[in-house]
């Protein structure tokens, strides 16, 4: 009888996992380094494919947020166009999401500990900050953008300007739903972007990916965030809606935009942002773990732990294009005057469905 694997992280990416493990019998273990489900900083964007994954999990849109998003509006060098989304999307914090998922999941029989610290990952197992050495059949790695000793990305893949996200999140209030309701806002400036969308509770999540350097430049996000409205009037109509003068929000430093596992070993599935990191701007980051986590689920009860190599290689092909799509569309996006130059573009309808096809995750493969 094999005995039963090991997810390392309760987010979309391991509880998705976890979901198809537990269905097929394999009541898998998740261990989870916060206590209480947080919510983590994330654009919490779900495209239309990404809910459909999710519907075939067992998660009804729903129950993550009644209100669709149906226009995404972009903006860049003090211009602004509307176009409407291929299909309805919709915006959910991450604890909404995650604690729906690991209900779903713990209601299929998986097993989720809560408050464990993982210190390192080695030949033996997992090893905890209590001092104990877990061990599955398999191991999932779904720690998102947190790294464990023993199995780091590489820091080479966080480049000489790495990335931020910074992200605040603004208190119901109808002139800021006036606003944005029903759409997904884009705010493109020099060296970044800002997102904003209404979650379920009608706060709104103001999302920012910016590089280093700008951040340095300005000297804290507060700063960043004067400069941000000065240049950009649009964008401080809903700045004006961070409390505490945007001193007060959470971030995480040297997210590494494009990188993928290219390679796994036996027994060990890379899942989520541990297996490919697309630019947040694509709206694609939590498709990418739900698919990630579910296929994953499906090589193991295939081919077993001998399957993570030829696994993790078949995502990373999968993931090559969107990746490298979503790349290019960040390249020109921390550019706003040359952004501008295609707004005509996605107002006649055109770049938007063929961006939002070319940054999916494919069902498909392996």
């Amino acid at each position: 009888m094999r005995r039963a694997p090991l997810i390392l992280g309760a987010g979309p990416a391991g509880a998705s996992a976890a979901i198809v493990l537990a269905c097929a019998g394999a009541a898998p273990q998740v261990i989870e380094r916060h206590r209480d489900i947080p919510d983590a900083l994330c654009g919490g964007f779900l495209s239309w494919r990404t809910l459909a994954a999710l519907e075939r999990l067992g998660v009804a849109a729903d129950a993550l947020n009644p209100a669709r998003i149906g226009i995404v509006r972009l903006f860049a060098a003090g211009r602004m166009v509307e176009a409407p989304l291929p299909a309805p999307a919709l915006a959910v914090s991450r604890r909404r999401l995650d604690t729906v998922l690991a209900d779903v999941a713990s209601a299929a029989g998986a097993r989720i500990e809560r408050g464990v610290t993982v210190r390192a990952i080695d030949d033996a197992g997992v090893r905890t900050a209590d001092g104990a050495t877990l061990t599955g059949e398999a191991l999932f790695l779904a720690s998102g953008k947190h790294d464990v000793r023993g199995a780091a990305r590489p820091a080479a893949a966080r480049g000489d300007d790495p990335t931020l996200g910074l992200r605040w999140r603004c208190q119901p209030a109808p002139a800021l739903t006036h606003m944005v309701a029903g759409a997904i806002e884009l705010h493109l400036v020099a060296r970044g972007y800002v997102g904003i969308a209404l979650q379920e509770d009608g706060s709104a999540n103001v999302c920012m990916a910016i590089r280093r350097s700008r951040l340095d430049a300005a000297g804290d996000p507060a700063a960043l965030l004067r400069e941000l409205a000065a240049e950009a009037p649009a964008l401080a109509d809903r700045l004006a809606f961070v409390g505490d003068g945007g001193g007060a929000g959470d971030a995480i430093a040297n997210v590494p935009y494009g990188w993928r596992a290219t390679a796994g070993t036996a027994g060990r599935y890379r899942l989520g942002d541990q297996a490919a990191v697309i630019p947040s701007l694509a709206g694609e980051g939590i498709g990418i773990a739900v698919a990630s986590g579910a296929s994953a689920a499906a090589a193991w009860l295939r081919d077993g732990s001998a399957g993570a190599p030829a696994w993790q290689r078949g995502f990373a092909r999968r993931a090559a294009a969107p990746l490298g799509w979503a790349g290019a569309v960040w390249r020109v996006a921390e550019r706003p005057a040359l952004a501008a130059l295609l707004l005509p573009a996605a107002r006649a309808g055109r770049v938007i469905p063929l961006v939002a096809a070319l940054t999916r995750i494919d069902r498909a493969g392996r």
